[in-house]
């Protein structure tokens, strides 16, 4: 039997695909040192990782920009046949978009940024820890300038902001306006929502939250809940952070974390059916294609409807109650004893505005979200100082959330994000709560006895149903193309108001 002889595109293909690897096998390798930094690295070795961290991010870069990945990504584009090859297209396409992305940043930009967003990093966790904003500015002044830069660098059109570019490497092709224009309506049928739920006469009672138990007990509980809903520990594990996250170097190691209080294990459960679906999401990628597109996530706003779907579909139903409030005796014994399933459940659903983002519940969230958006906006057009962001940040809680901001650790240095380098992100985690109750409406028309399961303790149907249809695709399709192939709709806020109203309204006794 003989052959096919490989053609000129098709061997280039291949090379394509071994050099896209090599550069992001580099950089996994920066990822396991991050996860370290935050979960297990001494205080005293911030110095020599953030040396690290620049050596690799100068690697790395080096190994993206090399033109001759551009070289093979001509040949390739040329050749009709070969891009009409299962996933080579997309492929060629999202190899296109990185290296376009990669060529336009200088090396040594790159890699200050990787050594100042390792040390800012470490600066942020002591200044957080004293709540002293003025400790940590001269760190942001420095990364907002960095960031500056960068966004000059990518570029941005003309009717478009500095915003725009940052944003693009996490949701592709999102602008500041598309954004603009999800939050203001949305933000108006929020704030209807929530004073609705404030004037209730009968709010259902908080004690699930303020029942004392022991830590080592709920790390049992919440490991077996993250496996129960589908995260495999063989290729993956469980460690716990200041801010609970995901991350890992592939799919068959996914590192999350999550955190604990003494008295509020609801917190700790949800922070981590919430990192188990970022989890599953990196779990189901199929190895094949590890180091290239057809092995990535598609976009941040993506894979944190992964995360709140468990979270809040999921772990906030009152079917996945009636499954988990008998486990709770398996786990506390008498300690949870006292709490019936309606405590339970109205206590997983309590709509009350607070300072903290991640304690924040479903109605509230995003009115965090947009606190953030609007601050990032400002900073990065240099219509808001740095001296000026606490001021400006305690403004907008007063007006969206009706809060007076106590001092800089509720307040502007809650989040790990800045001081990590990453502006352009926040927005993904409220496109996340759109995506989520879209395809969460889906899968239950689709699957159709979704309550049934999951009050019996069966998550895998679900669980499937978005490996096969949102977590194998990689980036084969963008964020926007992938709604609507898998919903027949455009993302829309509906949805998630429906998901909203629907549970909250008879809870609160409305």
């Amino acid at each position: 039997m003989s052959q096919v002889k490989p053609t000129k595109a098709s061997e280039s293909y291949d090379q394509l695909k071994h050099r896209v690897s090599e550069a992001n096998l580099l950089a996994s390798t920066t990822a396991i040192l991050e996860w370290d930094q935050e979960t297990m690295m001494p205080n005293q070795g911030v110095d020599h990782r953030s040396a690290q961290l620049e050596q690799l991010a100068r690697m790395t870069h080096n190994l993206c920009v090399d033109p001759q990945i551009g070289e093979l990504l001509s040949v390739c584009e040329e050749d009709p046949d070969l891009l009409d090859q299962p996933g080579v297209e997309a492929n060629v396409r999202e190899m296109r978009r990185d290296y376009d992305r990669e060529t336009k940043l200088p090396a040594t930009l790159v890699a200050e940024l990787a050594k100042t967003s390792s040390l800012s990093l470490h600066a942020w966790q002591e200044a957080r820890a004293r709540s002293s904003f003025r400790e940590f500015q001269p760190w942001l002044e420095k990364l907002v300038g960095l960031l500056t830069q960068k966004a000059d660098c990518l570029g941005y059109p003309k009717d478009g902001e500095r915003w725009d570019a940052l944003a693009d490497e996490y949701e592709p092709s999102m602008k500041a306006r598309d954004i603009d224009a999800i939050f203001t309506p949305l933000r108006t049928r929020l704030r209807v929502l929530i004073d609705e739920i404030l004037g209730a006469p009968s709010p259902p009672t908080n004690r699930f939250n303020e029942t004392m138990l022991p830590l080592e007990s709920q790390k049992n509980f919440v490991r077996f809940v993250a496996e129960q809903i589908g995260f495999d520990f063989t290729a993956g594990r469980l460690d716990t952070s200041t801010h609970p996250f995901c991350g890992g170097s592939h799919c068959r190691d996914v590192r999350m974390t999550t955190r604990f209080h003494e008295n509020n294990v609801n917190d700790a459960l949800g922070s981590t059916m919430h990192e188990a679906g970022h989890g599953i999401y990196e779990q189901g990628l199929l190895y094949e294609n590890a180091g290239i597109p057809l092995g990535q996530a598609v976009s941040l706003g993506i894979h944190e409807s992964q995360s709140r779907l468990w979270e809040n579909q999921v772990g906030r139903s009152i079917d996945f109650w009636k499954w988990g409030h008998p486990k709770l005796k398996d786990f506390f014994g008498e300690g949870t004893g006292h709490l019936t399933l309606e405590e339970i459940y109205g206590g997983a659903n309590i709509v009350k505005p607070g300072f903290i983002r991640v304690e924040a519940d479903e109605a509230t969230y995003n009115l965090h979200i947009m606190v953030r958006f609007d601050v990032e906006r400002l900073l990065l057009s240099g219509d808001l100082t740095i001296n000026d962001l606490p001021d400006c940040w305690n403004e907008k809680y007063k007006d969206y959330l009706g809060l007076t901001v106590p001092d800089d650790r509720t307040g502007c240095l809650q989040d790990v994000h800045w001081g990590m380098g990453a502006m352009g992100y926040f927005p993904t985690y409220t496109l996340g709560n759109l995506y989520a109750a879209q395809l969460f409406e889906t899968a239950s028309s689709k699957i159709g006895n979704l309550p049934e399961l999951f009050a019996r303790g069966d998550f895998k149907p679900l669980k499937t149903w978005l490996n096969e249809n949102i977590h194998q695709h990689g980036r084969k399709y963008l964020p926007a193309e992938l709604c609507r192939l898998v919903t027949g709709k455009p993302l829309s806020p509906e949805p998630l108001m429906r998901h909203l109203e629907g549970k909250l309204r008879p809870i609160y006794g409305l």
